[in-house]
């Protein structure tokens, strides 16, 4: 648990300096003479890029361990903020986005593969996996409205400056703290493909060999079903949507303020839910199912203009997603069986990067036309809709598996 700790820490800081930039990155964007349709292309490409940094955690995470990764991650992440504060014209950021988003494309799923690993315990994960939304949301409370009144008070290049060397010094701090424990035997088995003895077991040779045949057997048909990751885009689609939206509701200094507050109202409802432990009782596949439709609703809601004050509509935004990515994170390492956590967690980046790709180009070239958050409301429906159909096609034995609670 000591290695969970040091990376709550890291990834509190890590989260709060990137969280920071929300308010900012489209005010500077403009200053620097960008359109809001450019300013779309920005936001998708910096998502688009994770995807070969996804695909290369994927494997690489299992392969040589999570330290690495996350290190790598943060330092690369800080040195392009320190460069991003020397820009001049809006091509120069986009460029500089789009390698931030490939070396962030790291860090998740080599945190979220480490916690994982932290213990065999599914309910023991569970509770890791909302430890880490936890410390991702209460540092997405406090970051956005930190990070407009930082440029507030020391301009853009400073501002960039300074949250660059935080996350240099992060990462040098988790090359320091940062422990691996040994991989569990069923990702041994699954990595290695050959079938360890155990020496020290009392059992006849026969029955081991026959157990870890049975394991390995195991491993390799765990496969999470693809209409699973259907969420993952949905959701952010959506989020992309709604962090393009908003700084675009106003650009001066005192209007990034606002927004900064904004988006600390959408964390603080996600903390508000994250902090009902009892949720983690219940079956994953619930959670994730209902707190989408809620999340559907609520952009619904803001679209068609709901007699509900806005600040309250995006507290309960922010009450589902706190809902739903704990709930989406146990539900894949249940359906993992327990091994590949590295590429699950890749694959489950990419969905998140698709989806974040999607929404804000779509909002550019759209808003015109429909508003973007009715985009956001298809996008999240058509997830609810698919998202029974994987346990129809699953066995019987699956199916009861997701009827108990977790």
């Amino acid at each position: 648990m000591k290695t969970a700790i040091w990376l709550y820490l890291f990834l509190f800081i890590a989260f709060f300096d990137l969280h920071a930039q929300y308010p900012i990155l489209t005010p500077f964007a403009i200053s620097l003479g960008a359109a809001p349709s450019f300013i779309g292309l920005m936001m998708g490409l910096y998502s688009i890029t994770h995807l070969p940094g996804n695909v290369i955690a994927g494997y690489g995470v299992d392969r040589f361990g999570s330290r690495l990764f996350i290190v790598f991650s943060l330092a690369a992440a800080g040195v392009v903020l320190l460069l991003q504060s020397k820009v001049t014209d809006p091509w120069q950021l986009l460029t500089l986005r789009s390698i931030s988003g490939f070396v962030l494309a790291f860090l998740s799923p080599a945190c979220m593969s480490l916690l994982a690993k932290i213990t065999s315990d599914r309910v023991k994960q569970g509770k890791l996996m909302a430890g880490n939304g936890l410390v991702h949301t209460i540092a997405s409370v406090v970051s956005p409205a930190a990070g407009a009144y930082l440029v507030a008070q020391i301009g853009f290049t400073t501002a960039f400056t300074v949250l660059g060397w935080i996350l240099i010094g992060t990462a040098t701090c988790a090359a320091f703290f940062i422990r691996e424990g040994a991989h569990s035997s069923l990702a041994a088995v699954e990595s290695s493909g050959s079938v360890p003895v155990n020496y020290h077991s009392h059992a006849p040779a026969a029955v081991t060999l026959s157990g870890m045949e049975e394991d390995q057997t195991a491993v390799k048909s765990a496969k999470v079903p693809w209409l699973v990751y259907t969420l993952p885009i949905a959701m952010s689609c959506a989020q992309g949507i709604l962090s393009f939206e908003l700084p675009l509701m106003s650009t001066t200094k005192e209007g990034m303020m606002h927004t900064g507050i904004l988006f600390s109202v959408v964390s603080f409802g996600a903390l508000i839910t994250l902090s009902m432990l009892f949720l983690n009782r219940m079956s994953p596949y619930l959670r994730s199912l209902w707190g989408a439709f809620m999340l559907a609703l609520t952009y619904f809601a803001i679209a068609s203009g709901a007699p509900l004050p806005f600040f309250t509509m995006l507290l309960l935004l922010g009450m589902a997603k706190g809902i739903i990515f704990p709930a989406l994170s146990s539900l894949l390492i249940e359906l993992s069986g327990g091994a590949r956590y590295g590429r699950t967690f890749s694959i489950l980046s990419i969905a998140f990067s698709i989806g974040a790709f999607m929404g804000p180009l779509l909002a550019g070239q759209l808003r015109s036309f429909v508003s973007p958050y009715y985009i956001a409301f298809l996008a999240l429906m058509i997830a609810v809709t698919l998202l029974p159909f994987y346990t129809i096609r699953r066995t019987t034995g699956a199916g009861a598996h997701f009827s108990r609670t977790g």
